[in-house]
């Protein structure tokens, strides 16, 4: 008995001081400064820590048996160019090396499925993911990583799943409560209010610092919201600062419990497994959805998929059918203090959410860009493309054409198609195969 109402005393004191100094003042809108302390010996932590890396490196070390990084030095030079140098006139065997060496390289290291994997560290930042220069620097080092295990897992961890419980907990029974009234400007706005705390409580479940650049160009109702896709948090980040109608298939599980209870308190759109194979029927919704100027605008991650926050893949071009003004988004996040790419192929949304838990924090920035409309002489997929630009160069993004959907599925043959047209245009402009097809004919 004495053991349980101890327990029970630990866990009333544990539930006071969550709700005390977190949660009632994220609620809020407010901080007490806990939160930038804690980023504060974070930060001068790692400083330490690469400091102590870099005093490391500078002496002398064992020799090792050099081990195979996985990195390709490859010669940038547009293929125009080479193909421009190839000695001689005629065609020659040898032109082919050119095209067999950019295929071995593509085989073992292509540019989207690397895209797909974490992003490089230019430090530790004395969590798990690292490499082999990093197994043992120092006992200093070392004692501070096994204290760092010890107040992610047996601290942080704790904390961050009783805050995710709470704001789940609250999002389901406000958006209920809330979806009860009958539909008039008090429902609109009580929406929004349990919307903003739910997601605040959220953010602060990941330890999360955002940082929102030029909120002059924040979505406005009735528009549309773009943002290139790095992690399922993005949706919290964003609502975090701001109210959206989200766009998605139905789930089952909690998920599922989510979805319908704060479609009950905001229109969001929601389809079927079945609706969302039909293409005209989500544009259809999703007009008249940004018809109503009195509706919350919708975010839309255009992708498809999630990619490693260094690159802007290609957006589908559905997006921006439906009319109406696109609010770009660029997010960009620092994964200095913890790794927001969520590789779906390798983890599944458990391991995900752990990793994400047992982080340091979760740091990045947001960027409101100015609204943008599609213009008289342009058609969908430019303007899709002149989106993506303006996200990809406020991000600091690398800008790829390729179609994130490569991530589970295979290349079409329409693009390969249109490579080997590509080489087969540039052969003759160079004059080989037209040197080679004269002489062939000659003979």
């Amino acid at each position: 008995m004495e053991v349980a109402w101890a327990l029970g005393q630990a866990g009333a004191v544990w539930l006071a001081a969550v709700l005390g100094l977190i949660v009632v003042p994220s609620a809020l809108g407010i901080s007490l400064g806990i939160s930038e302390a804690y980023m504060w010996v974070l930060v001068k932590t790692l400083e330490w820590a690469t400091i102590r890396l870099q005093k490391s490196a500078k002496k002398p070390q064992p020799p090792r048996i050099p081990t195979a990084n996985g990195i390709i030095e490859r010669d940038e030079t547009p293929m125009e160019k080479e193909i421009a140098l190839l000695h001689g006139a005629d065609f020659e065997f040898s032109h082919i090396f050119y095209f067999c060496r950019k295929g071995f390289e593509a085989i073992v290291e292509d540019e989207v499925t690397q895209r797909f994997s974490s992003e490089e560290l230019l430090s530790w930042n004395l969590l798990t993911r690292t490499n082999v220069n990093f197994h043992y620097i120092s006992l200093k080092l070392t004692v501070v990583w096994v204290i760092g295990v010890v107040v992610r897992y047996c601290f942080l961890l704790p904390l961050r799943f009783s805050l995710a419980a709470i704001g789940i907990t609250s999002m389901i029974v406000g958006t209920t409560l809330v979806g009860q009234l009958p539909n008039c400007s008090v429902k609109n706005y009580l929406s929004e209010v349990v919307h903003l705390t739910c997601s605040r409580i959220l953010v602060r479940a990941l330890s999360g610092t955002i940082h929102y650049h030029n909120k002059e160009n924040r979505p406005q109702k009735g528009g549309i919201c773009v943002a290139n896709h790095t992690s399922p948090i993005d949706a919290i980040i964003l609502t975090n600062d701001g109210c959206y109608a989200m766009v998605g298939q139905v789930h089952g599980g909690l998920m599922g419990i989510i979805q319908r209870a704060t479609v009950k308190a905001c229109p969001h759109v929601w389809f079927e497994r079945s609706e969302i194979k039909d293409r005209h029927l989500v544009t259809k919704r999703l007009r008249e959805h940004v018809a109503d100027k009195s509706k919350l605008p919708i975010l839309i991650f255009p992708e498809g998929t999630c990619i490693n926050n260094t690159s802007v893949m290609m957006f589908k071009k559905g997006s921006f059918e439906i009319g109406g003004t696109i609010y770009p988004v660029a997010i960009k996040y620092d994964p200095q203090f913890g790794d927001a790419f969520w590789n779906s192929s390798k983890y599944n949304i458990v391991s995900y959410l752990l990793r994400i838990m047992t982080s340091w924090a979760i740091v990045c920035n947001v960027w409101y860009l100015p609204p943008m409309v599609r213009k008289e002489d342009e058609d969908a997929v430019q303007f899709a493309n002149r989106v993506r630009s303006a996200i990809a160069h406020q991000g600091g993004l690398t800008e790829l054409p390729w179609d994130g959907g490569l991530k589970r599925a295979k290349v079409k043959d329409t693009f390969k198609e249109e490579q080997q047209k590509n080489y087969s245009k540039m052969l003759v402009r160079n004059g080989s195969v037209g040197s080679l097809s004269a002489e062939t004919e000659s003979d």
